[in-house]
């Protein structure tokens, strides 16, 4: 590792944007599985469109606070803290809209 002090740039702040439009992609994209399976799935569609926004909007939150806290932990000691919260649940997001869209292509057949 480098001794160079902290660079405050803007980099950690585009990560953040980043996560910030994925998660928003990923939300959406559980609404529109809704939309579409909704018809063929009844309740059940509902319910995983549910699961998908939660899971996104818990992404976004734990990458928020993820972004937070490799700020003060780079301008404390210079190291950034491992952490994979954030994107296990975006994979758990990912999992819930692929598996409503099988769900629905199995069920519209």
């Amino acid at each position: 590792m480098s001794d160079a002090p902290f660079d405050p740039g803007l980099q950690p702040e585009r990560t953040l944007l980043a996560w910030k439009r994925t998660c928003l992609a990923l939300g959406v994209a559980a609404v529109v599985a809704v939309r579409f399976a909704a018809e063929a799935l009844g309740p059940f569609a509902a319910v995983l469109g549910a699961v998908g926004i939660a899971a996104a909007l818990a992404s976004y939150l734990v990458s928020a606070r993820r972004y937070r806290t490799a700020q003060a932990a780079l301008k404390d000691t210079g190291r950034i803290p491992v952490d994979g919260a954030a994107l296990g649940l975006l994979t758990v997001t990912l999992l819930v809209t692929g598996a409503g869209a099988a769900i629905y292509l199995l069920g519209a057949s």
